[in-house]
């Protein structure tokens, strides 16, 4: 199956409130014919517009090239959450990495988050960032090490953004007796993700990228200058980046032993009002809470919630709103007879450990994915990476590269069914 096409029309973004609510620029051409230049990009996401936008800053010839449309996967469908922090929080990558690395690290997931608020406000004030991330604890024994890690991070790395939150502060952001504390990240913040994808491609283009959509790669030779094929165009190429994320195939067998394809879904209410949404989620701020199979959810600019999570155990999407609703009403069983006037689903790529996967995989090669559901931020400033290292300043890139991203047992004929268990296993922990 061919996950870029499993669930969606070629060319077509999907029926979400993003899609409904966003003027997509373009549409640009078909790739057609020879071509050259310096850096040809495969993924017109977050990080292949950012690796795009900043190399053309720095005067590359650049190609970005996309099966669809800019924006049309993950990077236009997910939460718009702009997560501070690496995808694990810095106590798990302390063990993983050490200390040293650990807060390199957390160092260049600041300089994501800064990096995006400020690309946003420049290109894209129309995705309406609103700072604040509220982290829920569903189950008391979470809230210690929530209260814990809100100390370590105050006191070890400087970051005082994080406030402890006892269950009735808990309950006064968030109108559901469902959680028993947490935190809240001011430091962190929402957005419109499409709106931002739209904005940076406009801004690519302005500074002379040649972006190709409708323009699926079907292969790359690597030996030096890159030789990449689609349908109707070969291009020639000094350097690539691979950018494709959960929508990568076996276009590089290498990366997708490592990154996983998975689909995830969200569904919009109708215009709730803002009295309304202040005694849902007060102070707009965004929330995510602790279970494995995540629920997240926040407010649009027209007073929708905007609800993601439920698992599904397939690529082909399921009735969404219906999944999607269950969840929703355990939260805020207040919402039993609102409407639902969208319903979405998309693929987000994953690691076994949740980290980024970025790697050098010729001299003249790099990919950058992986992200794990926190990749707004980080995908963002991955593209900065990618287009340092290709100017020959990779030690940034090189700082992620370095974080071990192991392959999924069984490589990938049996990755989905392991995935399937784990999840399996993991939803039912979250019950208890």
């Amino acid at each position: 199956m061919d996950i870029l096409y499993a669930n969606d029309r070629a060319g077509e973004y999907p029926p979400s409130w993003y899609a409904a609510t966003a003027e997509p620029p373009g549409p640009y051409p078909k790739a057609e014919g020879a071509l050259s230049c310096d850096v040809c990009i495969v993924g017109a996401g977050f990080t292949g517009l950012s690796a795009a936008l900043h190399l053309a800053q720095r005067g590359y010839d650049v190609i970005l090239l996309d099966a669809h449309r800019v924006g049309w996967g993950a990077s236009g469908r997910n939460g718009g959450q702009v997560g501070t922090g690496q995808r694990l929080d810095q106590e798990e990558l302390e063990k993983l990495v050490g200390l040293d690395h650990a807060r390199a690290l957390w160092a260049l997931a600041q300089e994501s988050v800064a990096l995006t608020k400020s690309l946003a406000a420049r290109h894209a004030p129309d995705a309406g960032f609103a700072p604040g991330i509220i982290h829920a604890c569903h189950r008391a024994r979470y809230v210690p090490h929530a209260h814990a890690y809100a100390e370590k991070m105050a006191r070890d790395y400087d970051y005082p953004l994080i406030r402890p939150l006892d269950r009735a502060e808990m309950r006064a952001m968030i109108g559901s007796p469902a959680y028993h504390g947490g935190d809240i990240d001011m430091g962190g913040g929402h957005l419109h993700p499409l709106r931002y994808a739209f904005g940076l491609a406009r801004a690519a283009a302005t500074g002379g990228v040649r972006i190709f959509e409708r323009s699926k790669v079907r292969a790359i030779d690597e030996t030096a200058p890159a030789r990449i094929t689609t349908e109707k165009a070969q291009i020639t190429a000094s350097h690539v980046i691979l950018a494709c994320n959960g929508y990568l195939g076996d276009l590089n067998r290498r990366v997708s032993a490592r990154v996983m394809p998975i689909n995830n879904f969200i569904i919009a209410t109708e215009p709730l009002g803002a009295e309304r949404q202040e005694s849902l989620i007060a102070g707009n701020h965004a929330v995510a809470d602790s279970k494995f199979v995540i629920n997240y959810f926040r407010f649009s600019q027209d007073h929708r919630l905007l609800f993601g999570g439920a698992e599904s155990y397939g690529y082909r999407f399921p009735d969404i709103a219906r999944l999607v609703r269950k969840p929703m009403l355990e939260i805020f069983p207040q919402l039993a007879g609102t409407t639902i006037t969208h319903a979405w689903g998309g693929t987000l790529g994953i690691t076994l450990n949740r980290m980024p996967h970025f790697e050098r995989l010729a001299g003249n090669i790099l990919s950058a994915s992986g992200y794990s559901g926190h990749g707004v931020a980080m995908a963002t400033l991955g593209g900065k990476l990618a287009a340092e290292a290709i100017a020959g300043q990779a030690e940034r890139f090189d700082l992620m590269a370095r974080v071990p991203t192991r392959t999924f047992p069984g490589g990938s004929a049996l990755r989905w069914p392991l995935l399937v268990l784990g999840m399996v296993w993991f939803s039912l922990r979250d019950r208890f």
